[in-house]
């Protein structure tokens, strides 16, 4: 069975990276390539911090952060390792919709971006116990 064929109600859905703000940025990129086997699909640079995505092997991913500036590692949403998490969808829109109407926080709304040679569309929002969730759609 294909991949997102199964959830009859919001389209494509499947996963699609863990975000993981890293306190060693180069041992972290060593150690996803070069003992876990991960490759990279882009790197890219964003609110000043250098990032990578990388393939796990199955066609999701792990996105890796440089630390935001001034912070350790800890529960709260500044510094948290793993601070998002990201579900594929192959209707972003209808998706967003959905968890809006079901009363959740939309903290990013959609938008569209390029991120390296990838155009994507991407919305965040909390979920019931505040974590973060990431919609995002790989547009052709």
């Amino acid at each position: 069975m294909p991949i997102g064929t199964r959830n009859k109600m919001i389209a494509g859905l499947g996963s699609h990276h863990i975000a993981i703000q890293t306190t060693d940025y180069e041992a972290s990129v060593r150690f996803y390539t070069e003992v876990m086997g991960m490759t990279e699909v882009v790197g890219f640079e964003t609110g000043g911090r250098r990032a990578v995505m990388l393939d796990i092997g199955d066609g999701s991913h792990m996105e890796l952060f440089e630390p935001i500036p001034g912070t350790q590692p800890s529960n709260d949403a500044t510094g948290n390792i793993v601070f998002h998490f990201a579900l594929q969808t192959t209707d972003i829109e209808a998706a967003l919709e959905r968890v809006r109407a079901a009363g959740m926080e939309i903290t990013v709304e959609l938008k569209t971006v390029q991120m390296g040679p990838l155009n994507i569309s991407l919305a965040f929002f909390k979920g019931p116990s505040g974590e973060v969730v990431e919609y995002i759609q790989v547009n052709s």
